[in-house]
């Protein structure tokens, strides 16, 4: 891991210029997946259907086959493991509880003039869960995306996973029962975003689409975004935590590599102004890194992503997290709620010792679906919000028209608008 210093003049080049992983665009992945929308919009169930042998290893007679049967995801349910099912139904609950606290309501009231404004609430009709189905299966996350837009309201849930060979994992089925998801598609890649952003014969097109998924699929979400919503452009995972001698370095170091297994370029990074204690956590990555079953993972990300840095005071440390903007932060320190305060971009925020990130993963209940790569500074975790509209209700009777009408009137004729001009001029008796 990198070791920097706030005290080094080049700090923030130097902080900056580790955060630049994963931001550039491959030319040659936006082709690809530009080709694969444009094939899936004119050729439809017949391209979706070459595409999944193409690219999964998945021969069938027609698109109809790709989609998974009531009976098999209900048949998951039955035969996962039952300690699982428990703990997935165990987080589904506190997801559901967490989310139905983001629920917005209609609000309406009479101004100063008369007038009646308010805004209204309705839910998406229908939403697209992409989920991933590459170097690892995530059953959390289709709790994390499914359960939201239920509570939100959304009338029809429908949810793509990829099959390399046909083969489905168990858990992520169960989870989509435990979750209510309407309909199963065995398809990934930039063919799944294309299918649910455009529709086939077999495959509908939704409203928004959500999910992360590997380079192919964010390039397709980027292209599609118009014709239908999407949540974010994820990024590679990412974690700060700032602690010091009061945590056990241990616990610090697994934080650390829980980031890190994910993938090659997952970031890890920690903070502290205690010299010591960064020892002992640098020891504690050394020591305990070698018994990690995905040690070859860990080891990459945290020699080409990760970082130690050393901080002066609570000052330099809340401006490196304001810096980073991380997808999950660790505040494990004696003075996390000082900390706090000072904190404005951060998408999930762990606050002492005991809360570590892998709760956020699964069970705390909060989403774990985050801006990544920095975009914490203009955007917030996927929740209910995400899957319900605001219309605003503007209700003018007569006299309050009088007042308003008037001066939407001289606006309109100084933006040089005549028919806006008339159209608010009728409404005024002189």
């Amino acid at each position: 891991m990198k070791i920097l210093n706030t005290t080094d003049p080049e700090f923030y080049q130097q902080l900056d210029e580790l955060l630049t992983r994963g931001s550039t665009q491959s030319d040659s992945i936006d082709a690809a997946a530009a080709d694969i929308i444009d094939t899936i919009r004119q050729h439809g169930d017949v391209a979706l259907v070459n595409y999944t042998k193409q690219f999964d290893q998945l021969c069938v007679n027609s698109a109809s086959d790709l989609e998974v049967s009531t009976d098999d995801i209900l048949k998951a349910l039955a035969e996962i493991d039952s300690d699982l099912k428990q703990a997935l139904k165990f987080a589904a609950k506190r997801i559901e509880t967490y989310h139905q606290k983001q629920i917005q309501q209609d609000w309406r009231f009479v101004d100063e003039a008369g007038a009646e404004l308010g805004q209204r609430i309705t839910a998406v009709d229908k939403v697209g869960l992409y989920v991933p189905g590459g170097k690892a299966a995530y059953p959390s996350s289709v709790l994390m995306s499914a359960i939201p837009a239920r509570v939100a309201g959304v009338k029809e849930l429908i949810m793509t996973v990829p099959a390399a060979n046909g083969e489905l994992n168990l858990n992520v089925l169960a989870a989509a029962a435990i979750a209510g998801v309407d309909r199963v598609f065995k398809i990934g890649g930039a063919q799944a975003i294309a299918a649910l952003a455009y529709g086939t014969e077999t495959i509908p097109n939704v409203d928004k689409i959500v999910g992360p998924g590997n380079a192919y699929v964010a390039a397709a979400k980027r292209m599609v975004f118009g014709q239908v919503g999407i949540d974010m452009i994820a990024g590679p995972s990412e974690v700060l935590v700032v602690s010091d001698a009061g945590v056990d370095p241990d616990w610090v170091a697994m934080d650390l590599f829980a980031q890190a297994e994910h993938d090659e370029m997952a970031q890890s990074i920690h903070v502290t102004s205690d010299k010591a204690h960064h020892e002992a956590v640098f020891a504690a990555v050394e020591r305990l890194l070698p018994d990690q079953p995905r040690e070859k993972i860990i080891r990459q990300a945290l020699s080409s992503q990760g970082a130690f840095i050393l901080t002066e005071n609570n000052e330099t440390t809340i401006s490196v997290i304001n810096r980073v903007a991380p997808e999950h932060l660790e505040l494990l320190s004696a003075d996390a709620d000082d900390l706090l305060t000072g904190i404005r971009h951060a998408g999930a925020i762990f606050i002492g010792r005991y809360s570590a990130e892998a709760l956020g993963d699964y069970c705390a209940g909060p989403n774990h679906v985050l801006p990544t790569s920095g975009t914490a500074r203009f955007s917030s975790p996927l929740g209910v919000y995400d899957f319900q509209k605001r219309s605003s209700i503007i209700r003018f009777d007569e006299t309050s028209a009088q007042q308003v009408a008037r001066h939407a009137a001289v606006i309109a004729q100084a933006e040089g608008l005549t028919a806006h001009q008339q159209s608010a001029s009728y409404r005024v008796n002189e």
